[in-house]
Formats: structure tokens, sequence, C-alpha cells
């Protein structure tokens, strides 16, 4: 993973947001990202002002959880600023949150593009309609670019971080424009709709339909039908929109963030959407490593001191309790445990190296001794990423 850095390239996670309208926080599950987009966005309010929406479009609710919040959804909601008081901090700006909610996003889109009243009508009452609207997970990923663009568009917020589902489906995220496209000019889609456009059907044709309608049942493919081709009143400005979408990802203004832990599995994944996100040419502005061991683990005297300790733990541990071989065993464990966990430190660090030459940014936050829950631990946690 290597890509080569403009004379302008930010040089801290500040610089970074300071610069930037969208930040796309990606990365495998179970590292921090949705706690460290919220972060980000709490830290940006505070340091830099403004207003900061945090958005996710993952469907885990711990986002309300981090904010203080009770719960929330589809429309923005601003996080008040006695929120901050309790932590001791002063925003500049305004925080707002918002979580994706798919099926009122679809209503909302349908609302917006029906060429007509009576077509938005009959969409909103397809059965078919609602329960892709509802549960199907490609609409979850091609609804979140519609209104992160949405948003976007508005412009109501000097800086938009987004929080995405875990790797591989943020992948699906970025692709679904084209993917739905695609899927409502798709062949399949076409004989589906066949029959219900016209009373007259190919002779050779007759007989899919009748074994489709003995499976499937003559409603389902004329809900399928109905849907299509009231869909098809609308397919020019999907179309529209999923070029816009793409070049809003590819726009200057626009950057990644990938989240990840030093642990074989997420580093491995990381780099996969690094390489990924090189390929479709967007900007990788920041990596950053949560639950990194700290420095002084990587110091050859420190590790010295270690090795020392367990040659003289005899030595050591007389005078100190009235039994000396308990003693002896606690500062052997101890010695031999500093430097395992020098092993693994100076092992990341390694790793480490690898990614330096990716990102405009590399940035390591240490383990913290509590979870973060409110207010306070978000802005913690954003000091340590911020500079």
């Amino acid at each position: 993973m290597t890509a080569a850095k403009g004379a302008d390239a930010a040089k801290t996670v500040a610089q970074l947001l300071a610069a930037k309208d969208i930040v796309i926080a990606c990365g495998p599950g179970g590292v921090g990202k949705t706690t460290t987009a919220a972060a980000l966005a709490a830290t940006a309010v505070v340091e830099q002002g403004g207003r900061v929406l945090v958005l996710t479009v993952d469907p885990a609710r711990r986002l309300a959880d981090a904010l203080g919040l009770k719960g929330i959804g589809n429309d923005e909601v601003r996080i008040p600023d006695e929120v901050f008081a309790t932590a001791g901090a002063h925003p500049r700006g305004e925080l707002w949150a918002a979580m994706l909610d798919t099926k009122q996003s679809w209503d909302d889109l349908i609302a917006a593009h029906a060429p007509d009243e009576e077509t938005r009508e009959h969409i909103l009452a397809n059965p078919l309609y609602q329960n892709i609207s509802a549960r199907f997970v490609q609409s979850h990923d091609y609804i979140a670019m519609e209104r992160l663009y949405e948003i976007h568009t508005e412009g109501k917020y000097d800086l938009v971080v987004v929080d995405t589902p875990p790797t591989r489906n943020a992948l699906d995220f970025l692709d679904a424009p084209q993917r739905m496209a695609d899927f409502f000019s798709s062949r399949l889609l076409r004989w589906l709709i066949v029959p219900y456009r016209s009373r007259l059907v190919n002779v050779a044709a007759r007989p899919f339909y009748q074994v489709a309608d003995r499976i499937l049942g003559t409603q389902f493919l004329a809900d399928i039908s109905e849907f299509f081709i009231l869909f098809q009143s609308m397919y020019s400005g999907f179309v529209e929109r999923a070029e816009a979408v793409t070049r809003l990802l590819s726009d200057r203004r626009t950057t990644f963030m990938v989240v990840s832990t030093l642990e074989a599995t997420p580093v491995r994944e990381a780099e996969f959407f690094s390489s990924e996100l090189a390929a479709r040419k967007l900007h990788l502005g920041a990596i950053v490593l949560n639950k990194v061991m700290p420095e002084y683990l990587r110091d050859a005297k420190t590790d010295k001191l270690a090795q020392s300790m367990e040659k003289q733990s005899a030595e050591l541990a007389r005078g100190l309790t009235d039994d000396p071989a308990v003693a002896t065993r606690v500062i052997v464990e101890v010695a031999e445990s500093f430097q395992n966990f020098g092993v693994v430190a100076r092992r990341e660090a390694e790793q480490m190296a690898e990614l330096r030459g990716a990102p405009d940014v590399l940035v390591t936050v240490p383990f913290f001794d509590a979870d973060i829950y409110d207010m306070g631990g978000l802005l913690r946690l954003g000091a340590q990423v911020w500079d």
C-alpha cells in the first residue's frame, strides 16, 4: 500500500477535517469505528466550530448511547450544549446527529421524485416496495448514499462525518448507486414486466410465465411488474443521482478515514479497504489505529530492565515479604509479561511502518482504561486523534 503524497497533504486529523466537507469512516466491525466517528465530530465542534453532523448508516444503535441520547432517527437532532458542559467543554459550534431510517428515507425519495401524486401513492402502497424498502439489504446501501447526497446538497453543515457498516459491506455502500441502476435495467425485470405491459405474450415466453405463476403466484408477479413499471418512470432520475453521488465521493472535499486495530484480521481488512479506495481513485485521508500498545513497551532499555528483573528476581524478593518464593514468582511473572507485551508492541510497530505510506495521516490511539459511554469519553478519544 503506497501512495504519493502531495505537498499540501494534511499532517494531522485537525488539518484534514478543516479542509474537507465529508469524512467517511470505514473499517472492520468491533474496532471502535462508530465511537471514533462520533469523537471526531464532537471534537471538531469544540476545536473548529461550525455546524457538524455525524450520520451513522450502521444498523447498530451505538451512536445514540455514545452521545448520551435516548434515541436518534432519520431526522437530524442537535446535541444540547449541556451535554458538552457535563464534560467540561465549551463548543464553538453545533453538533448534530442522525441515524439512517431506511424505510423513511425511501418514502421521502419517492415523494420527491415521483412524476405525479398518483404514481407516488401507487408505489408507496405496493407490497413489494414495502418489503424492499424495509428489508432489502441493497436498498439500505443505496438509500444511505442518497441520504448523504441529500444532506450535502442542502448545505446546512460545514462538516459531515459518516459512520459506515463494516468493511466489506462498506464496499456495497460505495457501489450501491451503480448497482441499483443496473438492477432496474436488467433483462430479468424486463421479462417480468412484459406480460403486464402488453396482453400479447410471445409464444416462446408463455411457458416461463405459466411456471412463474404456479411457483410465485399471479398476484406476486403482478406486484413485481407494477412496482418496476412505476419505478421506471423515475429511472432517469435514479441514474442521474447515481452519477452525482459518484462525483461526490470523488470530490476533493470528500475523504475516507479507515479505522482499525492492529490485530491480524482487522488490519488485513483495513489494508483491503485502503487498496480498494486506491483502485477507485478515492482519497484516503487517514488511518486511525485503536488500542495500540504504548511506545515505552518498545524501548530497548526498558526491555533490558525487565530481563534484569527476571534474572535477579530472587535477590529482589529478599526482604519484600515473609515468603520470598512467592515474591520471586510475582517478579518473574511481571517481567515476563512486560517482555511479552514488548514483543506485541514491536510487531505492531512493524505493521504501522507498512501502513505509513498509504494515508495522508496515520494516527495511533492507546488502550483506554474504561469504556467510552459519554461526551467526556468521546472528547478524550477525540483529543488523542486530533493532533
